[in-house]
């Protein structure tokens, strides 16, 4: 594998009301997307990230139902099998999150990883899932309805070009995972998210490069943009990127705008920055007992 690897990471607003038939949103969805994965191959993009549950709106503003007609299984699925074609023809690594069936009626938040050839990898499902209000009519992050947490762990994934972590969304806010992800070799972290403007915006700058500098390595962060009917619980604030293992953003994409960044990650750093700062050597995994004896 090569030291330097161009990161490719789409942010997008979604564009059918949230009124619509889950399947047009997720056709809509799904050609637009592929679009704008084309564009990134054509930026020299080798490894993809889409952003959290990528065919269609943050549905979890309300609780209703219908929206578990969405999910499929995974990799059995014909969204993952489509996007395995669309990695084996441009040669690219795709992290693909979308909402997973498993068995008759068993929902999780989901990102599958498929490799450069087409071959599907595995997935990472979501393990920290919120439940809160967002706004006065009653729209809010009401995640519990429909997922289950993950129970598959913290995953890494050798692919053709670099070995892949991924988080979703929420976990962010929780440095156990981040952890894990680097002690298993991650070189890169990916979180797609969806988010809005309020309480936690400042921390999207905040918190992840910290896990970068914290773990040593790169992180990926996307989100998608624009404000969603018919719940408008708040505007999808963009602003993916791509940081450093020094906390360093090396790529950002605007606030408000479909949009393809494409920035390089140098292995070669990843080095350089552990040599400097020995924080996996100097750990005290001996006096974190307490960590999981679930104090207040």
């Amino acid at each position: 594998m090569s030291d330097k690897v161009k990161i490719g990471l789409i942010q997008a607003a979604n564009d059918v009301h949230g009124d619509e038939p889950v399947e047009v949103h997720k056709q809509k969805a799904i050609e637009k997307h592929i679009k704008l994965v084309r564009e990134a191959k054509e930026k020299s993009a080798q490894i993809i990230c889409l952003q959290e549950i990528f065919y269609g709106p943050y549905f979890c503003a309300e609780q209703t139902p219908k929206w578990y007609d969405a999910a499929e299984e995974i990799p059995n699925g014909p969204t993952v099998k489509l996007f395995q074609e669309l990695a084996k023809e441009l040669q690219v690594v795709i992290i693909l999150p979308i909402y997973e069936r498993e068995g008759i009626a068993t929902y999780y938040n989901t990102a599958a990883v498929i490799d450069a050839d087409g071959s599907y990898l595995g997935k990472y499902r979501k393990n920290h899932i919120p439940h809160v209000q967002a706004g006065d009519q009653g729209y809010g992050f009401w995640e519990k309805y429909y997922f289950k947490p993950g129970n598959l762990g913290y995953q890494v994934f050798e692919t053709a070009y670099a070995n892949v972590g991924v988080y979703i969304c929420y976990d962010r806010h929780f440095p156990e995972g981040a952890r894990l992800l680097g002690l298993k070799g991650a070189e890169i972290v990916f979180n797609p998210s969806a988010t809005v403007a309020g309480t936690s915006e400042y921390l999207w700058k905040l918190e992840q490069p910290a896990h970068a500098v914290a773990n040593g390595y790169y992180i990926a962060a996307i989100n998608r943009v624009g404000v969603e009917a018919p719940w408008n619980m708040g505007e999808f604030y963009g602003q993916s990127y791509l940081a450093d293992p020094r906390g360093n953003f090396v790529a950002m994409a605007s606030r408000d705008k479909d949009e393809v960044i494409v920035g390089e990650m140098d292995k070669k750093l990843i080095r350089e920055v552990r040599d400097v700062w020995q924080f996996y050597r100097d750990r005290r995994p001996e006096t974190y007992q307490e960590m999981t004896s679930l104090l207040p």
